[in-house]
C-alpha cells in the first residue's frame, strides 16, 4: 500500500472517529459550550493584568459583572455548567491575585476537554483535505509514470532495423544546405530586405521567426544604413560614436535601434528553416514543408528548393511511418530503456502502477 493510500485511509478513520465522539456528546450542546467557553477565556485574558492587586478598581468591577453574566447566562442543562460556576466562585472575590485566575482556567478544565472534541474533529477533517490532496498528487504522478512506461513499450515495438536514413539523410542534407545559403543571403542582402523576409517569415505559424521590432523596422526603412546589410548594422554599432559619425548621418539613431536589438539579428538565421529530426507524422512534416518552400526559394537557389520538395515527396512513402516510428524509437530510446524492456522491467512496472491507480481512484 503507497504512503498516500495509508494517509488518507488513517485521516478518514480519524475523521469518523472525531464526528462519533462529537455526535455522543451533540454537537449543539458542545458548541454551545465551546462559545461559552471562549468568551470565559478571553475575559481572563483580557481583565487579569488590570483586576488583580491594587490595579484598576473600575477594572476589577467590569471583569467580576461580565464573568458572572457570562455564567449565569448558561443554559442550566448546559455539559459542564458546574466547571463554570466553579471558575466564577474562584473569582468571586474582593481582591483578586493572579492565582485566582489561575484557579479559574483550572476550574474550566472539563469545558475545554469538550472544547477539545470540536478542535479534534476541524483537525481531523483539515487533515483529511490534505490526504486527499495528497493522494491526487499521487495519482497524477502514477498517470505521467504509467504514460512514461506505455511510451517505452511503444518504442520497443518499432523496427530498430529499419533503414532510417531514407530520411534522416535527406533532411540532414536540407538542413545542412539551408543554413549555408541563409549565411549567404544574409550577407548579400540590405538590412532592409532581411527585415522584409522576417516579417513576411514571421505570418508562417510553423516557421519559428519572429516578427522584427518595430523601431528597428522604421529606422532601416528610413535611413540609409538600412541598405547596409545586417552583419555591416551590427559592426558600426560595435564603433564609438564619434567614429561611427564618419559613416552615417545620425550615430545615435542607430545606436538606438541596432545595439540594442543585436540578440535579435543575431538570432535571425537559417535555423528556423530547418526542419526537426525526428520528423513529426507525415502530414505535419508535410505540412513544414510547404510552409517552406515559398520563403526558402526567397534565401537560396532551386538546388536547395529541390532538396525540400524531396523531404516532402518522401511523406507520401508507403514507408514512411514505419520509419518515423523507428527513428523516433531510436532518438529516444537509450541502451538503459532497451535493457529495461528486455528484462520484462517495465511490463512489471505497468502492472505494479496501474494496480496502484486503481486502489487510490477508489480510495478517492
Amino acid at each position: 500500500m503507497s504512503d498516500a493510500i495509508e494517509r488518507l485511509r488513517t485521516a478518514r478513520e480519524r475523521v469518523e472517529a472525531a464526528e462519533a465522539a462529537v455526535e455522543r456528546h451533540a454537537r449543539d450542546q458542545l458548541e454551545a459550550v465551546e462559545s461559552a467557553h471562549r468568551t470565559a477565556m478571553e475575559l481572563l485574558d483580557r481583565y487579569e493584568d488590570t483586576a488583580t492587586g491594587t490595579g484598576d478598581f473600575q477594572s476589577f468591577v467590569t471583569f467580576q459583572d461580565e464573568f458572572t453574566t457570562t455564567v449565569e447566562g448558561l443554559d442550566d442543562d448546559l455539559p459542564r455548567r458546574d466547571a463554570f460556576e466553579e471558575a466564577l466562585d474562584a473569582v468571586d472575590q474582593r481582591r483578586l491575585s493572579e492565582s485566582d485566575f489561575a484557579a479559574a482556567r483550572a476550574a474550566l478544565q472539563p469545558a475545554s476537554e469538550l472544547v477539545g472534541l470540536l478542535d479534534e474533529e476541524r483537525e481531523a477533517r483539515a487533515e483529511l483535505r490534505e490526504a486527499e490532496r495528497e493522494a491526487k498528487r499521487r495519482l497524477q504522478d502514477i498517470e505521467d509514470a504509467i504514460a512514461e512506461r506505455e511510451r517505452l513499450v511503444e518504442l520497443g515495438e518499432a523496427d530498430l532495423d529499419a533503414p532510417v536514413e531514407r530520411l534522416r539523410d535527406p533532411i540532414a542534407a536540407f538542413n545542412e544546405a539551408v543554413v549555408a545559403a541563409f549565411a549567404d543571403y544574409r550577407t548579400e542582402v540590405s538590412a532592409r530586405e532581411l527585415l522584409e523576409f522576417a516579417a513576411s517569415a514571421a505570418h508562417y505559424p510553423l516557421v519559428d521567426v519572429q516578427q522584427p521590432p518595430a523601431d528597428l523596422v522604421e529606422y532601416v526603412e528610413s535611413h540609409e544604413a538600412g541598405t547596409e546589410t545586417v552583419p555591416r548594422l551590427l559592426e558600426l554599432a560595435d564603433y564609438s560614436p564619434s567614429k561611427l559619425d564618419h559613416y552615417v548621418d545620425d550615430a545615435t539613431a542607430l545606436k538606438r535601434a541596432v545595439a540594442t536589438r543585436q540578440t535579435y539579428l543575431d538570432r535571425l538565421d537559417g535555423s528556423s528553416l530547418q526542419l526537426d529530426w525526428p520528423p513529426g507524422p507525415a502530414a505535419a512534416l508535410r505540412r513544414r514543408c510547404e510552409e517552406r518552400i515559398p520563403l526558402v526559394s526567397r534565401v537560396a537557389d532551386e538546388e536547395v528548393v529541390a532538396m525540400l520538395r524531396t523531404v516532402r515527396e518522401l511523406t507520401w512513402d508507403d514507408e514512411y511511418e514505419r520509419l518515423r516510428t523507428a527513428a523516433v524509437a531510436l532518438d529516444e530510446l537509450d541502451d538503459e530503456g532497451r535493457e529495461r524492456l528486455a528484462s520484462g522491467s517495465v511490463a512489471d512496472e505497468l502492472a505494479d502502477l496501474r494496480e496502484e491507480r486503481e486502489t487510490l481512484q477508489a480510495a478517492l
